[in-house]
């Protein structure tokens, strides 16, 4: 292979940034007409984060921008990722993952919610009419890393190299290298009925002791704790891993407590493998029973070009 056929590395957007104390998702859908609007905004995001971000340099904010299918082929057209498709939705009535509208996901993340919030701002004030904001959490990180329903959240994410082989596209979808595939749901949570259980039953809900956020043997890990259910493996029998950013939020006054779920992989089948496992069961019945006490308001699926694709992206008009 001569230098000159080797292909140069894309640089990914911030998937593999560590985890903040604080985050804003945001799903919006683009509004008809506004498509040129939209593409020229993908060529401003980086500097927008740049600004923002100068005002404090240690707080680390970032922001990720993906899409949805149908927001590709409106915006971008051919050629499209491979993988990209609408949401599925899994489960029964009662218990489903459901699908929400979504055209253009906005994960910023940063140490404090100020930052967030300013590029928040900026962000959609660039956007102006073009979009309509459909849903948007602030989230905030919980003592040492628990979700809401306190056990830690987020213990099995892959790190380093690892993650990146994980969550990054390669070679296989040569033209969308550096890019990387997203999924969002927002969960409810019934904290009274959760809150009724022992320790010891809740530890058997998850898989995982309390406290120590270790995690039960086989022997006494039920097959139908959220563990259990949530490991995925290849053909091969090797372990297929999520880079997990879940944030926990909330609305004490209203009786609201949730987790704001986002999971990133190279390829959207580990992800939709897991909401099978959770919603439909394994075997076919055997589902997630944190699903007893967690309802999935939102979901949706969207691809995240790499930075470079993203700036390029402006320039794109989708073939008549």
């Amino acid at each position: 292979m001569t230098p000159s056929s080797v292909q140069p590395p894309l640089e990914p957007q911030s998937v593999c940034h560590p985890i903040t104390s604080s985050a804003i998702f945001m799903v919006a859908t683009v509004a008809p007409g506004s498509e040129d609007t939209v593409r020229g905004w993908c060529a401003d995001i980086a500097g927008l984060v740049r600004s923002v971000g100068k005002r404090v340099p240690a707080g680390n904010l970032t922001c990720v921008c993906g899409f949805g299918s149908d927001a590709w082929d409106r915006l971008f057209g051919a050629p499209r990722p491979a993988a990209l498709h609408p949401f599925r939705e899994f489960g029964v009535e009662g218990r489903k993952a459901v699908s929400t509208p979504g055209d253009l996901l906005l994960h910023i993340r940063a140490e404090q919610m100020d930052l967030c919030f300013e590029l928040a701002t900026h962000v959609i004030a660039a956007l102006g009419d073009s979009v309509k904001v459909v849903d948007e959490v602030q989230g905030f990180r919980y003592f040492d890393m628990r979700s809401i329903i306190g056990f830690v959240d987020g213990t099995e994410n892959p790190v380093g190299r690892k993650a990146e082989g994980f969550t990054i596209v390669g070679d296989e979808d040569s033209e969308f290298r550096g890019g990387s595939y997203v999924l969002v749901q927002k969960y409810l949570h019934n904290m009274t009925a959760w809150n009724g259980l022992t320790v010891e039953a809740q530890e058997k809900v998850i898989g995982r002791t309390k406290l120590s956020d270790i995690e039960l043997d086989e022997e006494t890990k039920p097959s139908n704790s959220h563990s259990a259910l949530t490991v995925i493996t290849d053909k091969n029998g090797d372990e297929v891993k999520i880079l997990r950013d879940n944030m926990p939020f909330g609305r004490p006054g209203a009786g609201e407590f949730g987790t704001y779920f986002i999971g990133y992989a190279r390829s959207p089948e580990p992800l939709e493998l897991m909401l099978e496992n959770m919603f439909v069961g394994r075997p076919v019945g055997n589902y997630d029973r944190l699903l007893d006490f967690s309802t999935a308001v939102t979901g949706g699926l969207f691809f995240v070009p790499s930075a470079d694709l993203l700036e390029e992206l402006a320039e794109r008009e989708p073939q008549a």
